[in-house]
């Protein structure tokens, strides 16, 4: 397939590479992006893929807690203009509420509002506002002690990133500190059990083949079995500990893993949700359009 400008940029913004290593890297993969994200890797020339890239859309994400149970609901707008509307602010906050007694997202658009489905208040505020609006994803959380913790609050219980943590023991104080943990660092799973297997086999052949590649280049090279028993094997529990909350350096003393600091605090965590506002979202091409054109006119 063609490479195009767009795409490289795309891929430089994903992994830091430069403009040259990226192109060669989606020439090498026909232009496939998480396998040119790969090859970059393996060549050394690239840091692990952010999974969230950069966030294209505005809206809100809502957090509601109620009787052992928590929810966490994104709301798509246009334009931040609409986010930080006192209406559209009061539809997030009364659709989070549904949310509590639904299971899924789909249920949640059938729930009552005041009369008319989630599904039918979105339409009409978007006939009133002129601006599409959509709701997006919902997830759920129950635990003895549930606490909630949005950054960049709008609104009460409302804002660009919406974090609840579950646990047993220990006070609010502590689950909200680990709550702001995981806005800033978004751990991707609880703990190496949580995590998806296909994620953690992806990132050992991509460990793999780049320590074969880097010990076949080097001046010394090491024997097999020291790449297999030691190098790999100690680059993937580093993986892990990065990528699991309970692995990750606790942000409030980064001497201790949060593990360490729930059992210092008497708790245990079982679980956490952290929806971020347009995590995932590509930007639309024409925006790069634009951007390019600026540049070019500068």
């Amino acid at each position: 397939m063609a490479i195009t400008a767009a795409l490289v940029k795309e891929l430089r913004d994903k992994t830091g590479a430069g403009m040259m290593d990226a192109k060669k890297a989606l020439t090498e993969t026909d232009g496939d992006m998480d396998a040119a994200v790969d090859w970059l890797r393996t060549k050394g020339l690239a840091k692990a893929a952010k999974k969230s890239g950069r966030t294209a859309a505005e809206g809100l994400v809502a957090v509601v807690v109620e009787g052992g149970k928590g929810v966490a609901v994104e709301v798509n707008s246009e334009t931040d203009f609409v986010a930080k509307n006192a209406e559209f602010q009061a539809m997030v906050a009364e659709i989070a509420k549904a949310a509590i007694g639904v299971d899924d997202i789909e249920a949640l658009k059938a729930a009552d509002l005041g009369g008319k489905s989630v599904a039918d208040t979105l339409t009409d505020k978007i006939a009133t506002v002129g601006e599409n609006m959509t709701l997006r994803r919902m997830a759920k959380i129950e635990g003895d002690q549930l606490v909630a913790y949005v950054h960049n609050a709008a609104a009460d219980g409302m804002g660009k990133i919406g974090v609840l943590v579950a646990m047993t023991g220990g006070d609010e104080a502590f689950g909200r500190q680990v709550a702001m943990h995981v806005a800033a660092a978004n751990p991707a799973a609880l703990s190496e059990a949580q995590m998806d297997p296909a994620v953690i086999e992806k990132e050992l052949a991509v460990q793999t083949a780049k320590a074969l590649e880097e010990n076949a280049g080097a001046a010394k090279p090491k024997p097999e079995a020291v790449i297999t028993n030691n190098i790999i094997p100690g680059r993937m529990k580093k993986f892990i500990a990065e990528s699991t909350l309970m692995g990750q350096a606790f942000v409030v003393n980064p001497d201790l893993t949060v593990e360490a600091a729930a059992q210092a605090a008497g708790a245990t965590i079982t679980g956490f949700v952290r929806i971020e506002v347009g995590e995932g979202i590509e930007k639309a091409e024409e925006d790069f359009a634009a951007e390019v054109a600026k540049v070019a006119q500068g």
